[in-house]
């Protein structure tokens, strides 16, 4: 017999558990989506981490909430939240992490990180605008360019990967996958600033001739007016722990002063994000005091 599948309102209603607030000690300050200062989406809330992903499993809140009043008190201004493929209880398990993020700490904003197209429409659904739209994480020009009508229908960032189900060979590929998806997401009524587009940061050890080409991709989406993101920390995988921090935080400020607007980083990096908050007061994007590592 064919089981009815349930809608979003069934699944949060019979397959979601209660939320219960916690005080971590930690509440998100808010985000002024018109500000110019760089945007750090928090990258572990993920579930490649055993503990991350034990938690999703278990619905256990702890490890989770942990994570994420870490990284909001370190700064981050989105956090993503990455449940994998969560081929069967992907929805539910979307809708559960989105709402125990956001009732915990004043409605966060999130980018919402699965490759199951579903979960991240349930996301949605239960998603809190106060403090950001949600980012969609993520589309390409490729087998996921659906993500930017799903972002369009919702009124949602899309991070926008120039690439088409594999690395482009050259800026002039990756800026025509640029286009292509600039193109489909203002059709569909999306605004060019929430199409944030992401030229696939390439690891050092074995692809070091290509970082001053990420660089320039970066250059030519801001001189297009385009914002720009990405898994920053790729440059250095597979680095050792001591030098992974000094590669981050160069590359960061290298990409800033190209035009970078966002990456999707380790907040808890201190050398990260002090490079981050200096590179702000260099662009005049926040006024100096003595104190700006602070704030």
């Amino acid at each position: 017999m064919e089981v009815k599948e349930l809608s979003f309102e069934e699944l949060l209603a019979t397959k979601v558990p209660e939320i219960k607030v916690v005080d971590m000690g930690v509440k998100y300050k808010g985000h002024n989506p018109e500000s110019p200062t760089f945007v750090t989406i928090g990258e572990r809330i993920h579930c490649i981490a055993p503990s991350i992903r034990k938690a999703m499993d278990e619905r256990d809140p702890e490890p989770i909430l942990k994570r994420a009043a870490e990284q909001i008190a370190a700064g981050a201004t989105y956090l993503d939240v990455n449940i994998g493929p969560a081929e069967k209880d992907g929805p539910e398990r979307m809708m559960w992490a989105v709402k125990l993020l956001q009732e915990n700490f004043n409605n966060v904003p999130l980018a919402l990180d699965t490759a199951n197209k579903k979960a991240i429409e349930a996301g949605i659904k239960v998603y809190n605008r106060t403090n950001g739209k949600p980012i969609v994480n993520s589309a390409d020009a490729g087998s996921r360019i659906s993500y930017i009508d799903l972002a369009a229908a919702n009124d949602a960032i899309c991070i926008a990967l120039c690439s088409a189900d594999g690395i482009a060979k050259d800026n002039e590929e990756r800026m025509k996958h640029c286009h292509n998806m600039l193109e489909r997401g203002m059709s569909l009524g999306m605004d060019a600033t929430d199409l944030w587009f992401d030229p696939l940061f390439l690891v050092v050890k074995g692809m070091q001739d290509k970082q001053m080409e990420v660089l320039e991709a970066i250059k030519l989406f801001a001189s297009e007016g385009l914002k720009s993101t990405g898994g920053l920390s790729n440059n250095s995988n597979g680095a050792p722990k001591t030098v992974r921090p000094i590669m981050d935080s160069a590359l960061v400020a290298m990409a800033m002063m190209q035009g970078l607007t966002s990456a999707i980083v380790n907040p808890n990096d201190l050398r990260l994000m002090e490079t981050i908050k200096s590179c702000d007061i260099f662009k005049n994007h926040v006024l100096y005091s003595d104190s700006y590592l602070d704030l």
